[in-house]
């Protein structure tokens, strides 16, 4: 009974952003983007207790399906919060949240130049000291399994051809943004493929 009461309250919540919410760095009143939200597995806590709520993906069944949670759990809030649109190009207003979440989006950038445009699309969101949670895949800990197709795109073993970061690179635009919240950390699947959480206070 327990289980099913957590994940009544909590859904299927990314366990690091689940952290965040430990540490306090997500707090009740803050306004919360989820960039790239999916079907909004890590909205079901936020909208039970009254966060203010946006959240944009580009597939509209997700969008949807985000939609109709939220008519259940926080029927206050207004479906124009939720929006099919990619994440480069989101229409809400710069400065808009307090913490925005981009969980499994940024590896999908095709190269360099889009992952630049995912980002920052994702990081004129913020307000002043707000806080991005992102993970995405990375080849931090996979350097010898994973095989380079060119412009920072690998294959790993499992099979997911995608854009993977190295701490080299995340250290960069930490520098360009703000200053990290917590230490990167990485997990790697059975040598399958790493994922890798970055956490950064907007200066």
């Amino acid at each position: 009974m327990a289980k099913l009461r957590l994940q009544e309250e909590f859904g299927q919540i990314d366990i690091y952003l689940f952290d965040q919410l430990l540490k306090g760095r997500i707090a009740p009143g803050m306004t919360v983007l989820d960039a790239g939200c999916g079907g909004g597995r890590n909205l079901v806590y936020l909208l039970r207790e009254r966060y203010e709520v946006f959240a944009a993906d580009a597939n509209a069944g997700a969008i949807e399906a985000v939609r109709e949670m939220a008519g259940r759990l926080a029927p206050g809030l207004r479906a124009e919060n939720f929006r099919v649109e990619p994440v480069e190009s989101m229409s809400f207003e710069d400065a808009c949240a307090d913490v925005v979440i981009c969980n499994a989006v940024l590896h999908f950038a095709r190269d360099d130049a889009h992952f630049e445009q995912m980002l920052m699309g994702v990081w004129r969101k913020l307000k002043p000291g707000g806080l991005l949670f992102a993970r995405l895949g990375s080849t931090i800990g996979m350097e010898s399994r994973v095989t380079a197709l060119g412009g920072r795109r690998y294959k790993s073993p499992d099979g997911s051809e995608r854009y993977l970061v190295d701490e080299a690179l995340l250290m960069e635009w930490t520098g360009r943004l703000g200053e990290l919240a917590d230490p990167l950390k990485t997990t790697v699947v059975q040598g399958l493929r790493a994922m890798t959480t970055w956490v950064v206070r907007k200066g």
